[in-house]
């Protein structure tokens, strides 16, 4: 794997492998995507009476991740992820959203009070993107706060808490503007272009992935559905992709 690999963690779910005769819902899979070397690294099934909360933990044991950073949706926001995170000498940048208590509204009130006060007296860095293409603009503005952890995890609850990350892309598409702002966790320190290529990269999972096994192989159509078939065939399918 490349040093700092970004390594995004993704949950797909089979719409086809569903069977009404037996009651069974769709199998949702779990896997780990390398973003530079474009490498399925592994992958996990979705207990049917859980969700991926239990498969990442289960997929990030299973992994050599040192030296990588892994990037994971929103409900990958979880303490002990993160912490298996670390356990395996690799850094971390999660989306937040109000899914931990009040962290998600702490950390938007100290991002908009920074920017109130420009930020006086909070270590802070800023990066900025401009793309255009397909007939639509694209700005990111990133901010990053370091050296927040104590303000924001007084009881060391968040494994190597670092630094927290915002978000602003502002997208122009037919004359109509729109505005979206999301927020972030991470143990990256002091880098603020490693950070954003994490948050842009974690897409590839969905790009170069996702999209591949749906289109290339058909996945969504695939009507495999019996005993351990459906889960048999997605990881010969990622076998495939890494060929």
């Amino acid at each position: 794997i490349t040093s700092s690999e970004v390594v995004a963690i993704d949950g797909k779910t089979l719409c086809g492998s569903y069977d009404k005769s037996n009651d069974s819902c769709a199998i949702q899979m779990v896997s780990a995507w390398a973003t530079t070397n474009k490498l399925v690294l592994g992958q996990v099934k979705v207990n049917s009476k859980s969700n991926e909360i239990t498969a990442i933990p289960e997929l990030l044991k299973v992994l050599e991740l040192s030296g990588c950073i892994v990037t994971i949706d929103a409900i990958g926001c979880q303490k002990e992820i993160v912490k298996l995170i670390t356990e395996k000498s690799a850094d971390y940048v999660i989306t937040l959203k109000k899914n931990q208590g009040n962290l998600d509204d702490e950390v938007e009130k100290l991002f908009k009070t920074g920017i109130s006060t420009r930020f006086e007296g909070i270590e802070h860095s800023t990066y900025k993107t401009e793309e255009t293409g397909h007939g639509r603009h694209e700005i990111r503005n990133y901010i990053m706060l370091t050296r927040i952890g104590s303000q924001l995890d007084s009881d060391s609850v968040w494994s190597k808490f670092s630094s927290v990350g915002m978000v602003e892309s502002v997208r122009s598409l037919n004359d109509e503007t729109t505005v979206e702002t999301r927020y972030f966790i991470s143990s990256l320190e002091e880098n603020i272009e490693q950070f954003a290529n994490a948050i842009r990269s974690h897409w590839g999972i969905e790009n170069s992935l996702h999209w591949i096994l749906d289109v290339a192989f058909k996945e969504d159509e695939s009507r495999i559905r019996k005993d351990n078939a459906p889960q048999n065939f997605a990881i010969i399918r990622q076998i495939a992709v890494n060929l």
